[in-house]
C-alpha cells in the first residue's frame, strides 16, 4: 500500500500561494528525491506533510496509509510514521539530547522503551554516525556545528524509525566529509519498511545515496518525473529550461 500519497495539494503562506496542485506519491522500500531550483516549494511541501500551523493548505489532501490527515497535528502525524529532518534545525537549550530522544521515542509508541535498550540502541547508532558520547550531555543542538546538527537529525530517524522520512535539505551547509556521513547513516537506515523523500537543490548528496526515483519541482508543481538518469541530466542542463516550460 502507498504510505505517502499527495494528491493536488495547493498550500498558502502569509496569503501568498507556493504550491499550486502538487501530486505525490511514496511508499516504503523506496527513496525519492525531490529537486528543484530555490523558491520552487520544496520546504513549503515538508512543512505541509507534517503539519505546520503556517502551512495553509487550501485545496487537496495529504493521505497516509489512505487516511487524510489534513486535520491532525504534528504529534499525531508523526505517531503515523512521519518524520521530518529540517533544513535548520532549532536549538532546544535546558533539553540534553538524551532526555529529548526518549521522550520523543515514548511519545509515538503505546509502552515506553526501557531505558537500558534506549541506550543501547541510541549508543549504536551514535557510534554509526561517529558522534561522541559526550554529545548524550549536550543540549539539542546548542552549540552544535552544520554538520553535528545534520548527524543529530539522522540520529532522531535512525531512534524513531518512521514509516515515511522527509528530509529537507539535509545536505545543506556539509563539507564533504560530513555529507558522507550523513548519507552513509541514511543508507544503512533505508530498507523495505522505510520511505524517504529527499528534498535538495544540488546533486551533490546523489551521488552517495542513489534514489529509486528523481522528481523536479518548479513554481509549485512537480514538472518531471523519472530515474536516477535524471539528477545527471539537471547537474549538466540545470532548471531553467524546466522553468520556461512549466
Amino acid at each position: 500500500m502507498t504510505e505517502l500519497e499527495i494528491k493536488g495539494l495547493t498550500v498558502e503562506v502569509d496569503g501568498k500561494q507556493i504550491l499550486k496542485g502538487l501530486d505525490l506519491v511514496v511508499t516504503k522500500g523506496e527513496t525519492h528525491a525531490l529537486m528543484g531550483p530555490n523558491g520552487s516549494g520544496k520546504s513549503t511541501l515538508a512543512y505541509a506533510i507534517m503539519g505546520h500551523p503556517a502551512y495553509n493548505v487550501t485545496d487537496g489532501s495529504i493521505l497516509v496509509q489512505g487516511t487524510d490527515i489534513g486535520e491532525l497535528p504534528p504529534d499525531e502525524r508523526a505517531k503515523m510514521g512521519l518524520f521530518l529532518a529540517m533544513q535548520y534545525p532549532t536549538e532546544i537549550p535546558g533539553v540534553s539530547l538524551t532526555n529529548f530522544l526518549r521522550t520523543a521515542i515514548n511519545a509515538t509508541r503505546e509502552e515506553d522503551l526501557p531505558v537500558r535498550q534506549f541506550m543501547t540502541s541510541l549508543r549504536e547508532h551514535m557510534s554509526a554516525l561517529q558522534m561522541d558520547e559526550r554529545f548524550l550531555q549536550r543540549n539539542v543542538n546548542e552549540g552544535f556545528s552544520g554538520g553535528e546538527k545534520k548527524r543529530f537529525e539522522i540520529l532522531q530517524m535512525a531512534m524513531l524509525q518512521p514509516q515515511i522520512a522527509v528530509l529537507d535539505e539535509t545536505d545543506s551547509g556539509l563539507d564533504v566529509d560530513a555529507l558522507k556521513v550523513v548519507a552513509e547513516g541514511i543508507n544503512r537506515l533505508r530498507g523495505p519498511q522505510l520511505g524517504v523523500l529527499l528534498i535538495t537543490h544540488y546533486t551533490r548528496i546523489l551521488r552517495y545515496i542513489t534514489p529509486d526515483h528523481v522528481h523536479v519541482m518548479v513554481d509549485g508543481r512537480v514538472v518531471q518525473s523519472g530515474g536516477p538518469e535524471l539528477a545527471a541530466e539537471l547537474e549538466e542542463g540545470g532548471y531553467e529550461h524546466l522553468r520556461v516550460s512549466a
